[in-house]
This record gives C-alpha cells, structure tokens and sequence, in this order.
C-alpha cells in the first residue's frame, strides 16, 4: 500500500498543472460601478525634442485642439515623480546614475524654500487641500517654486502661464534660478510642457501629473554583462516597413495638419500592434543562452504595470473623470491593455479624438 502511495504521488508531483482561468476578471464589474465610469484617453506621442524639423507653437494647434475637445480632467506625462526621483538619488547603488539621468536636481530650490523634495511634496498636498478658484498672484508663484522644489517643474510650469504677464516676476519663493527654468529661454520642445503642460493651462487645471518609472530598470541590470549588447544587435535586425513609413512622416513634418496626420497614424491600432510585435513579440521569442529577450519583455512590462498603477493613483480619488495620458508611442498598447483591465474605466477611443 505504501508503495501505491508513493507511486501516485511521485506520478502526480510529475505531471504538469492544468491552467485554469483565473477566479476573477476585474473587467465583469464593469458598468456596476456607482456614477459613471472614468474615462482614459492615451495619446502615444513621439518625443518632439528628438525629431528632425522643429516643432514650433502653431505646429501642435491643430492637436491641442482636438485634446482640448476631449476635456481632460487629469492630465499625465512621462515623466518621474520627485518621490521616485527621491529615491533613486537615496538608493545610488542600486539605481547608478538614474537620478542625474532622469531627473532635475533640487538643490537650489530647497536652499531658496527651505523644502527638501519630501517636504515640498506634503507642502503642495497641503496647498491643493485648500486651493480657492480664483488664487492671487502671490499664490500662483508660491506654489510654483514649491513644484520645483518637489522635482516638478511641469506643473510649476502649469503655475506659472496661468499667471498674467506681469506677474511673472521674482518673489514667494520663485529667486533667480527658478525664474530661468520657468522662462525655458531657447527650449527645446518637448510634449510633456508644449502639449501636456500647455493644454492643462488652456483649460485651467492646476498640475499635471507624472507616472513614468525606471525603477524597473534595476530589471536591466540584474540582466547579465552581454545584455546591452545583445539588445543593441537585436534592434539593428528589426525590419518594418510600417515602422521606417512612421519615421518618415515624423522627420518631415512642417506644419499642423501634417503633425496631426502624424499622430493620427500613430496612434491606429494597426500601428500600435505592429510597434509592440516588431519589438516585444520578437523580444519574447528571440534565444539567446541567458535569455535576454524575456529579461528585456519583463522589464518593459514592470515598467509599464508601474507607469498604469501610476495612472491610477492620480485619478483613484476622481471617480469618472476624464483622464488624459501623454506618453511616448510605444507605451500606448500596453497602457490601453492594463487599463481596460480596471473595473470602472472606460478606455477612450484615440482615433475618434483626433478625427
């Protein structure tokens, strides 16, 4: 008998589990939420400074239009928060260079305020708990060098065009330095401030809301030595005629309607699934010893999984709101995948928007 038992136990450690679908969908509560569901709007954008032709103010018209048509009522960009950007410069050697690499330093805004980024974070709770509809000038610059300080120059930006001309001036915090990072003399352009920033002015929102992040990116690095370069080779092998058609466009734009156009194309979900399995389907499948495609897939899931929780944290306290996510085009699929996945959104259309 013992020897039955250990046979079918040994046969039964041996024999694969069946998958079975998990117990719940997050997506079978939709439509029993209380009130009506938050609307998410994602709009992949290519990074404007990178593009060959200069993107000027009436170029992104026609598309600031058709967002502002949408009427978002919480806006995010690519861009890290100053908590994560605390954290990379609080954990060097796990995260080497990430900080100089993707954030702005602090150090001048906390000696002209006094706030270190924690502090200017719980300063600016504390000032959008009690925020009046009409603040005064002195309000607006105050809390515009507390933005800087809290590694948040977008929505310091924000801040500041909805100020008048004239009272775009020192003071409340704002010293010299501040005063040239909110000026953006000679700028490149950039669509975290020339549509995010500038389309929450338009509409009189008070920030803009950061969720990129790279703390994923210890993914990486924990990779192996020959992983940047077995990327660097696998990249130099990918072939689309969708994707070089796409690069075209990007390089020779010269006015609206042709950027329009553009991020017509781009955001198509035939463009959008061509983009992820040029890339990451081709990732998954690609062998090589250590494989380094899955570490490279399961760094920009990570990556996005976090960005999206990001997402949600900035509209979880705005239940049905009209969400808007500016974000680099290959983002844009998986955003849509993991937001359709919440009980109570409702994944908007991109290419009805920009009709």
């Amino acid at each position: 008998m013992r020897l039955f038992v250990s046979v079918f136990m040994a046969f039964l450690l041996a024999t694969p589990a069946v998958a079975k679908p998990p117990a719940f969908d997050p997506r079978s509560w939709k439509g029993a939420q209380d009130g009506p569901p938050t609307q998410v709007l994602t709009i992949g954008s290519t990074h404007l400074s990178q593009l060959k032709n200069v993107v000027t103010p009436p170029m992104l018209a026609p598309l600031l239009d058709k967002l502002a048509a949408y009427g978002p009522t919480v806006i995010t960009h690519e861009g890290l928060s100053g908590e994560q950007c605390d954290t990379l410069k609080r954990y060097p050697v796990k995260y080497p260079g990430m900080f100089d690499t993707y954030c702005w330093p602090t150090d001048d805004a906390e000696k002209a305020t006094g706030l270190d980024i924690p502090a200017a974070m719980a300063e600016i709770d504390k000032e959008m708990a009690s925020w009046p509809a009409q603040p005064s000038a002195v309000q607006r610059r105050h809390l515009a060098a507390v933005f800087i300080a809290a590694g948040d120059r977008p929505s310091a930006y924000v801040q500041w065009l909805q100020l008048p001309v004239e009272e775009r001036k020192l003071g409340d915090g704002i010293d010299p330095a501040m005063l040239k990072i909110l000026t953006r003399s000679a700028p490149r352009p950039n669509e975290t401030f020339d549509i995010a920033a500038a389309l929450a002015v338009r509409l009189g929102l008070q920030r803009i809301y950061a969720v990129d992040d790279h703390t994923a990116d210890v993914v990486q690095a924990l990779a192996g030595p020959g992983f940047d370069a077995y990327m660097t080779q696998f990249w130099e092998g990918a072939k689309s005629a969708a994707v070089d058609e796409d690069r075209r466009q990007s390089e020779a734009m010269t006015s609206g309607a042709e950027l329009l156009a553009f991020y017509r194309l781009i955001n198509r979900p035939a463009s959008q699934r061509e983009y992820v399995t040029v890339d990451y389907h081709r990732a998954m499948s690609a062998h090589s010893p250590e494989n380094y495609g899955r570490a490279y897939l399961a760094w920009w899931e990570v990556r996005n999984l976090r960005m999206v929780s990001n997402i949600r944290t900035a509209f979880a306290n705005h239940p049905g709101a009209r969400v808007l996510n500016i974000v680099g085009s290959s983002h844009k699929a998986y955003y849509d995948a993991y937001l359709d996945m919440m009980s109570d959104v409702t994944v908007i259309d991109a290419e009805q928007v920009l009709k």
